[in-house]
Order: structure tokens, then C-alpha cells, then sequence
């Protein structure tokens, strides 16, 4: 087989658009960026670069200036020498997507992890999504079931809502995702897994696909050890299938794990193309690319459709005051806080109820189960508020008749929160048992 029919084969299998003859000769490379002559061709595109042992090598072009094209290499492994031949195959701004992608599992480019045959998908989508009107977008109006009882009740989700997940390493974060995926009532579930371990992704996959909800669940799947622009490509992938989606009038849940090693991947390519960093060594592009991303989701401005997003950012050391974390709490339409506290005492979900929120419950919500919920939290908030000074036995009951009730509750309350990763409790069941809770 010659090399223009290899070429042909490694397009064909990542289902680029066209093939556009344009090239030029590589004059530099510091072992992160490329640098070649100069052709037209937009950021985002997409090249082949001929190594010095006749290989393809994938590239990605993220910038030029008067001398050169700046590229950024997809694939590893490579030869690389000043006069390697670049070639450009694609603009690399549609994504082939149709109702096929459920059930499957593929990479940044929509190629299959799962050794099921190769897509041959239809339809197209703008990898970048399409700008949206913000005045025409519909409000959020209805409740989004996911299947786990503190959130449906403590912090209820509504259809179009985006919501962080805040944790540390090792608190119950894949577990949370793998039931809310397999539990919610939402058509369509998007999974980006995005710079997560390779062993990690493989758990995720295996229980994800291997389960009654498979046929609408799709997982986009770039691991920690793939280039950092293929891990951006993937998240923006992931989102362009969740739009695609919605964009038929689905409600679509679209979970992004981890939006912190999205901005990981960006900060990689910013300081390679000289940007100054900032706080914690993240470049003004990092700050600007999460609220770009989360903006794509949500509820559409033409059709019924939806995208609840659910972003897990990954808090180092417990900090939660990470500019990643800020950035995205800012944007966000609430956020669920993991507490290594609970997950050391074994409460599984983790979440710190006290520091969590849901910023369009109190729109979509009865009253009742509001009031229920807001004494839920109080409680929890006066037990741990005096918690030390109950096992000092510094307290006498009687005195404060609040926190006799919470003292009395808090078992009652640790069943509440408590829930298997095999146990589902839909909407409906969840607002119930919070209201028998408080019933006189």
C-alpha cells in the first residue's frame, strides 16, 4: 500500500470533511509546537505531517503569524525533522453525528474504543456549537429526575440547568456520575470523559455501556495520556453531540469529567505559545475558554430541547478556592460540594449539604418542599455547628429547642442522605420521603 492510499485510510477513519490540498515544509520544532510555511487555513484545522520514517502524523493548527503556521502534534511517537512535509486535510470544523453514536464509545475524532464496527454517521454538527440568542432561550421550568435522593430533593436540577461538581481526589465523584448516567429520566446521556486514567475511564465505560440504559448513553473518551489538544477536542465534541441532540427537542445530560483537566490541557497549549500566566500558572485563555464551554448548554433558544450539564471540577488538596473552581462557580448554575468529612464516615453520596446549591430550585419547586428543604439544611447546619461541643458533653438538652430537634433528627437524617450505588430513588420519591420527614 503507497503512502497516498495510507493517507487516504487514516482520513477516512477519523471522518474529516474534505481534503483540501495545501502544504508547506516544517522549519522548526521545539518539541512542543511546529513551526512551517505559511498556507491558508484556519485555526482548529486539521494536518498531516510525513515524518522522517514515512509516518502521518496528526497536527492540529493553534497559530500563525507573518513567517509561519504554529501546529501542535495530535498523535505521539513521532520523527520529526526540519523539512517534514505538512499537509492540510481538513478544516476540522464538523463533527459526523447521528442517532448511531448511542450505545458507543469513541474517541476525539469520533473513532470507536469499543472494537463494535465503524460508524458511518449521516448528519453534521459544528464542532464549536452554534451562537444561540440569548433573550429567545427558554427559562428553566421542570425538574430533572436523576435518580439520587439528596439532589432530587435538597438540590433540585431543572432541565437545562448547569451545575459543577466540586470534590477532591477520592470522595465518591465517579460513583455519583456513574448513577446520576444510569438513573436519570433525561433521552439522551453524553459522557465526555476527558484526562481522567486510562484505568479509570475503562471502569466508567464497562459499567456505563454494560446496562439496561446503554442505548442512550454515549461516552466521548480522551484519556489523561493523550496530547492536550485532543483532550480540548474531546470536551468539545462531547458538548457539539449534546447540541446536536437538543437540537432535536431531546433533553440531553451532558457530564463532563473533569472540567479541571480541560483547563489542565489549555493552560499546556497557552504557555507553549508564550501567553504570561496568572494565578496558579493558568493564562488569561483558560479563563476566558470555561465560560465559552459551559455557555453551549443549556436549555435552546428554538424547539424544546435541553442540555443539563454537570461539570465534576476537581478541587486539589480540598481547595476550593482554585481559579478553576472560582471561574466555574461563577458561571455555574449552582454546585454540589463532595466533603471528605462524610466520605471518611462513610455517607455515600458525599455531599456537604451546608455548602451545596441549586440556584433555580427555588423557581421550579412547591412550596412545601421548599420549606422542607430549607429546614433539612438548618438542621444539618446546627447539629455540625455544635457537633464538638456534644461529644465534649458541653451541652444539656433542653437549652435551645432547635438543637434539640436536630440531635434528635440526625440519625434520621443520615438515612436520608445515605444511598447505594445500586439503589435509585426517582423524583417523586425523593420530594416524599423529605416531606415524611417534617409531617406533624
Amino acid at each position: 500500500m503507497n503512502i497516498d492510499s495510507l493517507l487516504l485510510e487514516k482520513i477516512n477513519n477519523i471522518k474529516l470533511q474534505k481534503r483540501i490540498k495545501s502544504s508547506g515544509k516544517v522549519k522548526k520544532f521545539d518539541g512542543n509546537i511546529i513551526f512551517c510555511d505559511p498556507f491558508p487555513a484556519p485555526i482548529g484545522s486539521i494536518c498531516f505531517i510525513t515524518d522522517k520514517m514515512n509516518n502521518k502524523i496528526m497536527s492540529e493548527i493553534i497559530g500563525f503569524n507573518e513567517n509561519h503556521n504554529m501546529l501542535a502534534i495530535l498523535d505521539q511517537n513521532s520523527n520529526i525533522v526540519v523539512g517534514c512535509e505538512v499537509e492540510l486535510v481538513d478544516e476540522g470544523k464538523l463533527i459526523e453525528i447521528d442517532d448511531s453514536i448511542l450505545g458507543r464509545v469513541t474517541d476525539a475524532f469520533g473513532r470507536p474504543l469499543d472494537e463494535k464496527p465503524k460508524l458511518d454517521m449521516q448528519d453534521n454538527w459544528p464542532l464549536l456549537g452554534k451562537i444561540m440568542n440569548p433573550l429567545k432561550r427558554k427559562p428553566i421550568k421542570e425538574p430533572l429526575d436523576v435518580g439520587i435522593r439528596i439532589i432530587n430533593s435538597l438540590l433540585t436540577i431543572g432541565r437545562g440547568q448547569r451545575i459543577g461538581i466540586v470534590a477532591g481526589s477520592g470522595v465518591g465523584k465517579s460513583i455519583l456520575l456513574k448513577m446520576m448516567s444510569k438513573f436519570t429520566d433525561a433521552d439522551v446521556v453524553v459522557v465526555g470523559l476527558i484526562g481522567e486514567r486510562a484505568r479509570e475511564v475503562g471502569l466508567m465505560v464497562e459499567d456505563l455501556i454494560e446496562n439496561d440504559s446503554e442505548k442512550k448513553i454515549t461516552v466521548v473518551a480522551v484519556p489523561a495520556d493523550r496530547s492536550p489538544l485532543m483532550r480540548i477536542r474531546g470536551a468539545n465534541r462531547a458538548t457539539a453531540i449534546a447540541e446536536y441532540f437538543r437540537n432535536k427537542n431531546k433533553n440531553v445530560l451532558l457530564i463532563m469529567d473533569s472540567l479541571t483537566r480541560i483547563a489542565h490541557a489549555k493552560r499546556e497549549i497557552g504557555l507553549s505559545l508564550g501567553e504570561q500566566p496568572t494565578s496558579k500558572g493558568y493564562p488569561p485563555s483558560v479563563i476566558s475558554m470555561i465560560p465559552n464551554l459551559i455557555e453551549r448548554t443549556g436549555t435552546a433558544d428554538n424547539g424544546n430541547g435541553s442540555i443539563t450539564a454537570f461539570y465534576t471540577v476537581l478541587a486539589d488538596a480540598d481547595d476550593t478556592n482554585d481559579p478553576v473552581v472560582d471561574t466555574a462557580r461563577a458561571i455555574l448554575d449552582g454546585h454540589i460540594v463532595l466533603s471528605r468529612a462524610n466520605a471518611q464516615l462513610g455517607i455515600y453520596p458525599a455531599v456537604d449539604v451546608t455548602n451545596s446549591v441549586s440556584r433555580v430550585m427555588i423557581d421550579i419547586v412547591e412550596e412545601n418542599h421548599l420549606n422542607s428543604a430549607v429546614k433539612f439544611r438548618s438542621q444539618v447546619s446546627q447539629y455540625l455547628e455544635n457537633k464538638d461541643l456534644l461529644l465534649m458533653g458541653g451541652y444539656v438538652q433542653g437549652q435551645d429547642k432547635e438543637l434539640d430537634d436536630a440531635i434528635s433528627m440526625w440519625p434520621k437524617i443520615i438515612d436520608f442522605i445515605s444511598q447505594k450505588e445500586n439503589e435509585t430513588s426517582n423524583y417523586k420519591n425523593s420530594v416524599n420521603t423529605l416531606l415524611d420527614l417534617y409531617k406533624k
